[in-house]
């Protein structure tokens, strides 16, 4: 795999979350504002195209869906509580924590499954 592959995919990934917290704080908003359906419409459509790039790519469904999901749900209760005033405890802060926690411990094992994975198609004749 290149370098310009695995840059693509992670380019990728970050745009479908982008796109999806974008929706899902227009949401919130186009209740005061409904003409940000149309925001949030393209947003989800956006993320959930831009993830299946991510898939097409080669990334595993549990590592992509895994990191889109929970660096989805720590922006948005990030993002939420400066735009919205939505609450921010510190409760809440310790498991955004747990979530970055949980997504690195996904990413590495992912990766030392691709390496062993790697070791073992180059040991077999």
């Amino acid at each position: 795999m290149t370098r310009m592959t695995r840059l693509t995919k992670w380019l990728l990934l970050m745009a479908a979350i982008t796109l999806e917290v974008s929706a899902t704080l227009s949401l919130r908003a186009a209740l005061n504002h409904p003409a940000l359906y149309v925001v949030v419409a393209i947003g989800y459509i956006g993320a959930f195209t831009a993830l299946s790039f991510v898939l097409r790519a080669g990334m595993g469904v549990g590592v992509a869906y895994g990191i889109w999901s929970a660096c989805g749900v720590a922006l948005i209760a990030v993002l939420a509580s400066f735009v919205f005033g939505d609450a921010l405890t510190a409760r809440m802060v310790m498991g955004i924590a747990l979530v970055i926690v949980g997504v690195l411990c996904i990413e590495l094992g992912s990766q030392a499954a691709h390496t062993r994975q790697t070791r073992e198609g180059e040991a077999t004749p």
